[in-house]
């Protein structure tokens, strides 16, 4: 009798255990799925495809769905890299055209929990990296799906060109960002059989990934499919940055021409490597003002109030320039000034002294970060201050570590990239030794869930307040030893910055 019991027990035990499992496998529109368990609370979906293989005839158009499959797809390898140059840690081998896949990691039991969903999109300027990066195991462990997806890099995601447009309704040139469109769809399809909420989507995305965020926000295309947005450096408002349909399709016309291609049926049948590989010499690779993806300067239509008015978290990082530059000579710095306009080079070196070789290196390192991140995170946030209703919260990340993603030595706070290491627990391993960076680490990802939970507010029960931005106080969240609140860090040269960027616009 006793054995029978305990056989009983056993059993009951074995089938909580199994119930007690995430979700392993489950059905997407184009067949059943099958996950890998990570750890024992995840299940890891490593790589659907969302979309149809953009190759042959399907290059330079955009996304069509995928096709059916028969039995069970296990994604348990993640996606080939989208082709571009090759570098120390990806070889040609490991690339793709077929790279048209995006990763789910959910804690979710059964389908239907409907939790909230956070989407990722990676950076790498538009012409590099990969979606298998980052799968976020992290923050998915504090109760969100997360989602990391793939879209087509370099000439093979950004190239217009005038034939091309003539195919499409004349635009061309921004086949990446469909293909991040194309994927946002397919979550608001797919993503209840992960046990995820369609109506509960928050995108965010760093560096080239953050400004297809700000570019998602501002697309018509896009709107409805997520719900609120986090930036992490990076937005598109530059006026530097900005290349119109006839500028793009100048450029992809030279660039056919430099590969001795005489039509864009030629240009098909020309091998990915041509196209995207270390001696391609793609130059203008960059999201294209269209009139249909991207109607207008994104500038231009915060300033009119027309975007997705959703709730946002915008940050950036303290010493973004550390990825550049061990030293800077004076010759050297007079050289990034040329670019210049010349009664605007003695202003900026008001502002950014170069009397030592410390100074010149520190300097140089800074105007990258306020240029390209700082200014543009500012703008983003008081444009929509100012024309929107939703709540905007700003951040900075000035923590200082040994650890690093790409940054040089003669570090004074976080580089570019670095606030990937603070997301996805790079500092759980050692947290005796990075005691300060665990600290941070912890209160960021509490606060990024909390705002994917809420919808739009990172507060929660033992976290310091964090107030709505307010220009000229003290509302912006420094991650630093902990968090505190100050106002717009580095304001008086980002105000040079946005008197620059007035000029370039001609107001």
């Amino acid at each position: 009798m006793k054995k029978k019991i305990l056989m009983t027990v056993c059993g009951l035990l074995s089938i909580v255990a199994v119930q007690a499992q995430p979700l392993l496998k489950t059905h997407v529109e184009t067949g059943d799925v099958e996950g890998i368990l990570d750890g024992n609370d995840l299940a890891v979906y490593k790589a659907i495809p969302y979309a149809a293989p953009p190759v042959g005839d399907l290059r330079w158009k955009a996304p069509q769905p995928a096709k059916p499959w028969e039995g069970v797809l296990k994604a348990e390898d993640v996606a080939k890299w989208p082709p571009q140059p090759e570098k120390d840690y990806v070889k040609y081998d490991m690339m793709s055209e077929d790279c048209l896949y995006l990763s789910v990691v959910t804690p979710a039991k059964t389908v239907n929990e409907a939790l909230p969903v956070m989407v990722f999109i990676h950076g790498g300027s538009f012409a590099t990296e990969h979606y298998g990066g980052e799968l976020w195991q992290s923050l998915a462990r504090r109760g969100v799906v997360a989602v990391s997806i793939e879209y087509r890099a370099g000439a093979l995601g950004f190239m217009a060109h005038a034939d091309l447009a003539k195919e499409a309704d004349g635009h061309s040139g921004n086949y990446g960002i469909l293909d991040q469109i194309f994927a946002l769809k397919w979550i608001q399809g797919n993503i209840k059989n992960f046990g995820g909420d369609p109506s509960k989507v928050t995108i965010f995305g760093e560096s080239a990934g953050a400004m297809s965020c700000n570019i998602l926000c501002a697309s018509p295309l896009a709107k409805g499919l997520f719900r609120a947005c986090i930036s992490e450096s990076g937005a598109f408002m530059s006026a530097m940055t900005m290349v119109n349909q006839a500028q793009a399709e100048m450029y992809g016309g030279v660039f056919m021409n430099q590969k001795n291609k005489k039509s864009i049926a030629e240009m098909r049948l020309t091998d990915a490597k041509v196209l995207t590989g270390n001696d391609a010499n793609f130059l203008v690779c960059t999201p294209v003002i269209d009139g249909y993806v991207i109607p207008e300067p994104l500038y231009d239509l915060y300033q009119k109030g027309e975007y997705s008015d959703i709730p946002v978290l915008i940050m950036h990082n303290s010493d973004e320039g550390a990825i550049m530059f061990d030293s800077v000579s004076m010759e050297e710095f007079d050289q990034q000034l040329a670019q210049l306009p010349a009664n605007w080079v003695d202003t900026v070196k008001a502002y950014y002294p170069v009397a030592t070789d410390e100074e010149r290196l520190f300097s140089l390192r800074d105007i990258i970060r306020d240029v390209n991140f700082g200014w543009p995170a500012y703008a983003w946030a008081t444009l929509q201050k100012k024309t929107g209703k939703s709540p905007v919260y700003v951040a900075y990340l000035a923590q200082k570590s040994e650890r690093t993603v790409f940054a040089k030595g003669n570090r004074r706070g976080a580089s570019h990239a670095d606030d990937i290491l603070y997301l996805n627990g790079s500092f759980d391993d050692e947290p005796g030794k990075y005691a300060q960076e665990k600290k941070v680490s912890d209160m960021m990802q509490e606060y990024w869930v909390n705002f994917a939970k809420t919808g739009g507010n990172p507060c929660g029960e033992g976290l310091p307040n964090w107030p709505v931005f307010e220009e000229g106080k003290a509302t912006v969240m420094q991650f630093n030893n902990g968090a505190s609140l100050i106002e717009t860090p580095n304001k008086e040269r980002i105000t040079l910055i946005d008197n620059f960027m007035k000029f370039l616009r001609g107001q």
